[in-house]
């Protein structure tokens, strides 16, 4: 339910906009509030759990979403739910990586692999499924239920976790006297993160760097994180241990978790945009293109957590960024204005099939040479650069396609003018074909113009997604070769190094 809310809300905007009594430009707030602080807790959420104790902690994120759940579903304003969008964002990221250190420390070595498959079902598919059930819940009912639908998911796990869920024996639990808080690196970790996923969300939207305010918040954002780093890498008790990057293998995992989500948001946005902007489907027949790759990776999933247990996970990797590299060539190849809704249900299964060999195994790396005592931070820490993964392939794509539109329609323009003998017979042959259907000679030549200027936009927009794959390809392609350089692991033996 919490990587749900990140995307759920996304077709119910103009509803939401309308409900309230605020723009388009406004509701974006609703988004960009729970990315916001959710991004902030994630890292943090290591902290948390050694201080609060990890069930405790898990239990309070889970009243604190459950709780703004419900007052996001109440809200009277545009002010009241992105306040409460907040508190939703914040509880919510602190369940990703509890529950993750809470999988890692429950099952033994070799089932590791496999519950971190059933988790990652839920990570990668629930995105895919967010705006499609939004879509159907606010058109059948009203956008507040896109909320509501969370209580009794909430409390049931409440229930759960309270009989079902312990903390580990090694786990120490800190009263509150003896925390020493860090309050300069929480001010820096909001600052920095803050800033960041602001920029992310409304770059694009105000032009990148030729807007000050996302100049300010680009400076922000680069002030706050490379302070962080610096301060905390000398503090004692840090917030966000970044000690724990000087293990080159933990640096690479993380790495790669955060290309995975840029992979993974980047063509979850292009293909639904393409379907509905370029091809007219509606939200549903889009989402319904979506399924099937879900369907896929709901099967392929556990078969690479029992083949984590089996050979190494690096190789695994390997497998799975060669595998998308493939994916992404293939949908160059073919991606036009003519494919079927079944050829784009095949292209959707191609583009996610290596996904389902990187979630697992990177999940598996990161442990490697890692003590039992960090897997809370090491949690928060890769599913963090997992979100931040996701926020920037968002941006990128939406960017590049915009950006490579127009290059590629100054360039097909050049080709319609009325010099072009191509272009000229081609407008005169549908203006007499619209003449003949009954239109006046002006108005069939008017409108002959006009459709060809609507094909070359279509065309020109068709190239720029086809080049954003390109890109994509290219880096699953380096992914593949740096997936070597990971250490060995003993295969089932969660994260022991293999030696020789």
């Amino acid at each position: 339910m919490e990587v749900l809310d990140t995307s759920i809300a996304n077709v119910a905007l103009p509803y939401m906009a309308g409900n309230l009594g605020a723009s388009n430009d406004e509701s974006t707030w609703i988004l960009t509030s729970y990315l916001v602080s959710n991004a902030i807790v994630l890292p943090i959420s290591g902290w948390f759990a050694s201080v609060l104790g990890r069930k405790r902690f898990f239990l309070l994120c889970l009243v604190i979403f459950t709780i703004s759940s419900l007052l996001c579903g109440m809200a009277p304003s545009l002010g009241a739910i992105i306040l409460f969008r907040v508190l939703q964002g914040a509880g919510g990221g602190g369940l990703q990586p509890v529950a993750q250190s809470i999988l890692a420390d429950t099952f033994p070595p070799q089932q590791r692999g496999l519950a971190f498959a059933l988790y990652g079902i839920t990570t990668i598919i629930a995105p895919t499924v967010g705006p499609t059930l939004g879509g159907w819940i606010t058109d059948n009912y009203t956008w507040r239920w896109i909320f509501f639908i969370n209580l009794p998911v909430g409390i049931l796990t409440l229930f759960l976790v309270l009989r079902l869920v312990e903390d580990p024996p090694w786990m120490k639990r800190l009263t509150g006297a003896a925390v020493k808080i860090d309050y300069i690196g929480v001010a820096l970790l909001t600052l920095g993160v803050g800033a960041l996923q602001v920029m992310l969300d409304k770059g694009q939207e105000d032009d990148w760097f030729g807007s000050h305010f996302i100049l300010t918040l680009a400076v922000l954002a680069a002030v706050g994180l490379v302070s962080l780093v610096m301060w905390e890498w000398f503090q004692k008790q840090p917030i966000v241990d970044v000690r724990l990057f000087k293990n080159m293998n933990f640096l690479g995992a993380n790495a790669m978790m955060f290309i995975l989500g840029i992979m993974l948001f980047s063509s979850l946005v292009m293909m639904p945009q393409f379907l509905q902007t370029l091809m007219g489907y509606t939200a549903e027949s889009a989402g319904l293109v979506l399924s099937g790759g879900a369907l896929v990776l709901l099967f392929l999933m556990p078969v690479a957590g029992v083949l984590v247990g089996k050979f190494q996970a690096r190789y695994i990797i390997g497998f799975g960024w060669l595998v998308l590299s493939l994916g992404m060539y293939y949908s160059t190849q073919h991606l036009d204005l003519d494919i079927s809704f079944w050829t784009a249900s095949f292209l959707r299964v191609v583009q996610v099939f290596g996904l389902a060999f990187l979630f697992v195994p990177i999940n598996i790396v990161s442990y490697v040479g890692m003590p039992a005592d960090k897997s809370n931070s090491v949690a928060g820490l890769v599913n963090f650069m997992r979100n931040i993964g996701s926020s920037i392939g968002t941006s990128m794509v939406t960017t590049l396609i915009a950006r490579r539109a127009q290059f590629h329609q100054v360039n097909l323009v050049a080709h319609t003018s009325p010099g072009q003998p191509t272009f000229t017979q081609s407008v005169e042959a549908l203006a007499a074909q619209l003449s003949a259907s009954g239109l006046e000679a002006g108005q069939a030549t008017s409108q002959a113009y006009a459709r060809v200027y609507q094909a070359v936009i279509g065309q020109a927009t068709t190239l720029a997604y086809i080049d954003t794959f390109w890109v994509l390809c290219l880096g699953a392609a380096i992914m593949f070769g740096l997936s070597f350089a990971l250490k060995r692991n003993k295969p089932g033996a969660g994260g022991e190094v293999a030696v020789g």
